[in-house]
């Protein structure tokens, strides 16, 4: 049995359509991940969608490979979509399955800062057509105790950008593509003489202050947090494990619920 929709013929696809299947939506993003890591990093998303379809009978559709990254844009190489662009995109990919009835629909979201966007948007189709569609912000979503059993005392430090979890799924899904040899420590710099937070704002004491920044200015190597070299393979393997299998387990949870009725008891069609 297939389980991407890009290797499917539409007779193929057709004949599954009387099993309500849902449908694993990827999304990404092109841009930088520090020195050593792919830009690509939607293929992160799109592998995990598609391992994740193989566990439930999924099927996952083609990965939207860029995202809202307006902050990235210093960096060369990154491809940015404009909010405006990304909503108008999202909402047709997810209009041309509700189109067709196939309302099961779970997106996969492999960039964090389109989290806010997807709801919009998942909130305009319900007003509009009546389906609520999930979402899952996947690297948010890999459990603390994980965090814990894989770091110890190390997890915080281990976390950020251009460090985990990107990096150590990097190194379990694409070993070729990496280059720990670039490997740069993570440090921000300063704003309106106030330490920055990245690139979100600045800090006025205990204070948080929103300030629009961007990433080569809060760090030259979009080392924007976390330690890269608390990195592995085995790491990224054991993530890569956690979130497909309870994204699988999601799937099958979802096969019994009503997407146009939200608030019924489980099971009930």
């Amino acid at each position: 049995m297939k389980h991407a929709l890009k290797d499917m013929t539409v007779a193929e696809f057709r004949d599954r359509l009387p099993e309500d299947p849902v449908i694993l939506l990827p999304l990404g993003s092109q841009e930088e991940q520090g020195p050593h890591a792919p830009m690509g990093d939607y293929q992160l998303a799109e592998a995990v969608a598609l391992r994740a379809a193989e566990l439930s009978g999924a099927i996952a559709a083609p990965c939207l490979p860029f995202g809202y990254a307006e902050f990235f844009r210093g960096f060369p190489g990154g491809i940015q979509l404009r909010a405006a662009t990304f909503c108008a995109v999202l909402e047709d990919m997810l209009g041309a399955f509700l189109d067709h009835g196939i309302e099961r629909l779970l997106i996969l979201n492999g960039h964090s800062t389109n989290a806010f966007l997807i709801d919009q948007v998942a909130r305009k189709l319900r007003r509009e057509r009546g389906v609520a569609i999930a979402s899952v912000d996947l690297w948010r979503a890999i459990p603390d105790s994980l965090w814990t059993r894989l770091y110890g005392d190390k997890a915080a430090a281990a976390r950020g950008h251009g460090a985990d979890p990107l990096t150590s799924l990097a190194m379990y899904l694409q070993p070729a593509a990496m280059r720990p040899d670039l490997i740069r420590p993570s440090a921000k710099g300063r704003a309106l003489g106030l330490p920055m937070t990245g690139v979100a704002g600045i800090s006025f004491g205990e204070m948080p202050v929103g300030l629009p920044l961007n990433a080569d200015e809060v760090n030259p190597d979009g080392m924007m947090g976390g330690d890269a070299h608390l990195a592995s393979a085995a790491h990224g393997e054991a993530i890569f494990t956690e979130l497909t299998r309870s994204i699988a387990k999601l799937v099958a949870h979802l096969k019994g619920c009503d997407m146009r009725d939200p608030l019924a008891r489980e099971g009930a069609r």
